[in-house]
């Protein structure tokens, strides 16, 4: 990393370029042998839809600040377009977080379609081809958050946000999401037969994404895949060996796929079905410790009995934000990160504010010989450099 005194005009600098040209599926210009390595010694740091705390999330300069404020992995949710093109997006429609609504000619657009049970109404990405949606910009969801990035950064491809990762300056991990596969393949489709996990997984592996959980091929190129729906993750376990995150949400709401309660894919047996599958469960928080009336409760045993399995758990979403933070952390997201670092014990944290958790890491458990190792870094690329010039 560098000095802390050139972040903003890095970070400037890159949302320019983001903004003035789309990203490109380059290789990364640095010779993965220059990189720093991935931590592996304390919790993952895992950007949720990258830095959008800070910007509109999913995008170019969203995953670039996060980044550069320190996360090992930058995570992303990936749908479908109708020509089949893959892109980061949370949501099945676009109202929310682009400007859809402000372009006329997509106004015939709106549809109602079933979705996990229940009607859903809006403007699909499903509807759209990758050409169209890149005319649109992207927005903050919460009107609570820096809006002046509004309408300034398109969609961004699946490939584009590999791009990211793999052109940073050092190794940072991707973890993408198979979202709404149900959906995907229902209203989307391949030729040849191939389904919506099929070309998910040819992505992964035209940019060379492979390797068993910190294998050396999976340490030179870190990946998690993550998805609600377990059918899939069975599927794709079937095409690769790159480690897989089942993700469970919470308790009233049953899985997209095979239609089952919170308690039953919480139970040991199914957790013992699914280890043969997964490395790891990605549960809301809020199950893993439910809250009352903004107190915590007593914690569940999910974590214990999830590491008894040798599964690893990444909860989901911690944010900075005073109504995210629930009473016994007084207004403090340090205080949340030590409680679900150090009482319950996760491996892994999504997170919508990337540099407040890497701060908090960096005072908390500093990585060995960082600075040392920075400038160890800077060396080889400089040599690395000299040598490709």
């Amino acid at each position: 990393m560098g000095s802390r005194c050139f972040a903003p005009i890095i970070f400037l600098s890159l949302v320019a370029v983001c903004a003035a040209r789309p990203l490109y599926p380059l290789p990364s210009k640095l010779a993965q042998g220059a990189k720093q390595p991935l931590q592996t010694s304390r919790p993952y740091n895992i950007a949720h839809r990258g830095s959008n705390g800070e910007l509109p999330e999913e995008t170019g300069p969203a995953y670039m600040r996060a980044i550069e404020e320190g996360a090992d992995f930058i995570e992303g949710d990936i749908l479908a377009t109708k020509d089949g093109v893959l892109v980061c997006a949370h949501d099945l429609i676009l109202d929310d977080t682009t400007d859809v609504k402000e372009h006329k000619k997509f106004a015939d657009r709106k549809r109602t379609y079933m979705v996990q049970g229940s009607n859903m109404t809006g403007y699909f990405i499903a509807d759209f081809t990758l050409e169209e949606l890149k005319t649109l910009r992207t927005k903050q969801r919460l009107d609570f958050r820096d809006k002046q990035y509004n309408g300034k950064y398109p969609i961004i491809t699946f490939e584009e946000y590999i791009s990211i990762a793999l052109d940073a300056p050092r190794v940072v991990g991707i973890y993408p999401e198979m979202k709404n596969p149900v959906f995907n393949n229902e209203h989307v489709k391949w030729s040849g037969g191939r389904r919506y996990e099929d070309i998910f997984m040819e992505t992964l592996q035209k940019y060379g994404y492979k390797g068993s959980y910190l294998s050396k091929d999976w340490l030179k190129q870190p990946v998690f895949i993550q998805s609600f729906a377990p059918t899939s993750l069975v599927y794709v376990s079937n095409l690769t060996d790159i480690p897989l995150l089942f993700l469970i949400d919470d308790v009233t709401v049953v899985t997209e796929d095979t239609n089952q309660t919170y308690s039953e894919i919480t139970s040991d047996a199914y957790l013992n079905y699914i280890k043969n599958y997964v490395v790891g469960i990605g549960p809301w928080k809020d199950t893993v410790v439910p809250v009352v009336n903004e107190y915590l409760q007593a914690p569940t045993d999910l974590v214990a009995r999830a590491h008894a399995r040798n599964l690893q758990v990444h909860p989901y979403t911690y944010r900075n934000e005073n109504k995210y933070l629930h009473f016994e952390f007084h207004q403090d997201p340090y205080q949340e990160y030590d409680y679900w670092i150090n009482k319950i014990g996760v491996d892994g944290l999504f997170t919508d504010f990337t540099g407040s958790l890497h701060r908090y890491q960096e005072a908390s458990s500093p990585l060995p010989n960082a600075k040392a190792s920075s400038v160890l870094h800077k060396i080889a690329a400089l040599v690395s450099s000299y040598k490709n010039g």
